[in-house]
């Protein structure tokens, strides 16, 4: 399927890994030239290095944190003019209870998760509208949705960017700017991974037990966790000529674990 947005020009922040990867692969399959970011510089370059190869688009890597002001600067000057931005990064620690995080993992938190995509949009949906052309997507998490303790230092700052896009969001449609979020669940990510290897060595048992004993206990209908590679292609379609009327959405895609109407 034609997106539509070949030549258009793209920040994926967080696109060195996982979900921010598998979304700038894709966006490059359609012909966009991606600048992708991250704080570690060797699976920056590999990225890079991969999505080219793969694609034959250009693409820019960056060094740098988008929960910092240097690390925003650094992005944006690389790209100045961006048709499309896409904000993920690695998610928090999992927490025991709430007790455990202290202010200053908060507030690295909510700069990661909150503040950064923030100032990301704010120093460039202005410039898109002006163009006619505009798609932004945050991948947060099913948390912002489905609260529980455990994910308190990605839920509650995912919620508030939810907030946040869905009321800019409706001043910039006439421009044909295109803000929305998409909220996974349980993934097989690099993190869960770590999980299952380290649970499997502790309690004597596969990592395939362990993966399984994790999707009954959080209840996912599907009985598997998600690839990584939907959630890009998701990702990308937000992106495209086509998502010109889906505005201010938050979109969860997580197997059927949120079993609601609405």
């Amino acid at each position: 399927m034609e997106l539509g947005i070949k030549g258009k020009k793209a920040i994926i922040a967080g696109g060195s890994a996982g979900m921010g990867k598998e979304s700038a692969l894709a966006l490059a399959r359609e012909g966009v030239e991606v600048c992708i970011s991250a704080r570690g510089e060797a699976r920056l370059q590999a990225a890079a290095r991969e999505i080219a190869q793969a694609t034959g688009v250009r693409v820019v890597p960056v060094v740098a944190d988008h929960g910092t002001p240097e690390g925003r600067a650094r992005l944006l000057a690389a790209c100045p003019e961006p048709d499309i931005l896409v904000i993920t990064c690695s998610p928090p620690r999992f927490l025991q209870s709430y007790l455990d995080p202290e202010p200053d993992e908060w507030m690295s938190a909510l700069s990661t998760t909150l503040l950064g995509p923030v100032e990301l949009m704010r120093a460039t949906v202005g410039g898109m509208a002006k163009r006619g052309f505009g798609r932004v997507v945050n991948i947060g998490t099913i948390a912002a949705k489905r609260p529980h303790e455990s994910r308190l230092l990605s839920g509650p700052p995912r919620a508030a960017l939810c907030n946040y896009t869905a009321a800019i969001s409706s001043g910039l449609a006439k421009s044909n700017v295109a803000i929305n979020n998409i909220l996974p669940g349980m993934f097989d990510t690099a993190a869960m991974q770590q999980r299952f290897e380290t649970q499997s060595k502790e309690n004597g048992t596969t990592y395939k037990q362990e993966e399984d004993k994790w999707i009954a206990q959080v209840g996912i209908p599907a009985l598997k966790l998600g690839d990584a590679k939907d959630v890009g292609a998701l990702c990308a379609l937000l992106c495209s000529q086509y998502a010109s009327f889906i505005i201010g959405q938050s979109i969860v895609i997580d197997g059927g674990q949120l079993f609601s109407t609405f």
